[in-house]
């Protein structure tokens, strides 16, 4: 939690606002990866079991190293009041903390094909409001992710003040709470995420994606972005 506070508020001014939310942290232990809630292989056909330990044990894993040690330099350089050099640390912060928190909620939001269940409930019936129907979300959601220029994440965000399910994209690691939307799900689109099984076809990957999305997560995370 401490380290989404220091996302959200890091992106406007910088020392002062990384300074006072990572002192909210500074008692909190390092970051660890993980643990997936299903084996490596238990997301194919959809993406291979090679692909997710590539991702989860090498990708995920360099965004908690690098946020350790960024951090780790962080607290040394408040330590000594050190302005320049907590200000040069913002971005391996916003990068590799944005990393780890879009992953970790990545994993969550994926399910083995066999446990898929569609959307139901408020989910659906607030998708139906805001898109008209599953169909027509995936319809504006894939060609908006697929044109993302590099590595970025396409998302589903629930924005409190228009009291709406909305899409969004970020590039990098910027986490959704930048733009002032809660995040309910994320499609990762940086080619460590597909490349090894679909080569340069983000399009089929994206089309594939769906048959894997967990929508009860996505549902119990709605649920909290409208409480909270």
């Amino acid at each position: 939690m401490a380290l989404q506070v220091c996302l959200r508020r890091g992106s406007a001014k910088l020392a002062e606002s990384h300074h006072a939310c990572c002192a909210q942290a500074r008692n909190a232990s390092s970051l660890q990866l993980p643990e997936l809630p299903y084996d490596y292989s238990a997301l194919e056909p959809v993406i291979s079991g090679e692909t997710m330990e590539l991702h989860h044990s090498k990708h995920h894993q360099a965004y908690v190293n690098g946020y350790n040690a960024a951090y780790e330099k962080f607290q040394e350089a408040e330590g000594k009041q050190d302005v320049a050099t907590m200000i040069s640390l913002q971005p391996a912060l916003k990068f590799n903390g944005g990393g780890h928190v879009n992953h970790s909620m990545f994993w969550k939001n994926l399910t083995p094909p066999d446990k898929y269940e569609p959307p139901s409930g408020d989910l659906e019936k607030q998708i139906e409001k805001d898109f008209g129907s599953l169909d027509k979300l995936v319809a504006e959601f894939n060609p908006k992710t697929v044109a993302i220029q590099g590595s970025g994440w396409g998302w589903l965000g629930w924005s409190k003040s228009l009291n709406k399910l909305m899409y969004a994209s970020t590039p990098n690691q910027d986490p959704l709470v930048l733009q002032g939307l809660t995040p309910v799900l994320g499609i990762d689109v940086w080619e460590h995420a597909y490349y090894k099984q679909y080569n340069n076809l983000r399009p089929k990957y994206l089309e594939n994606i769906w048959k894997v999305v967990n929508w009860k997560d996505v549902s119990d995370r709605l649920a909290a972005a409208k409480s909270g």
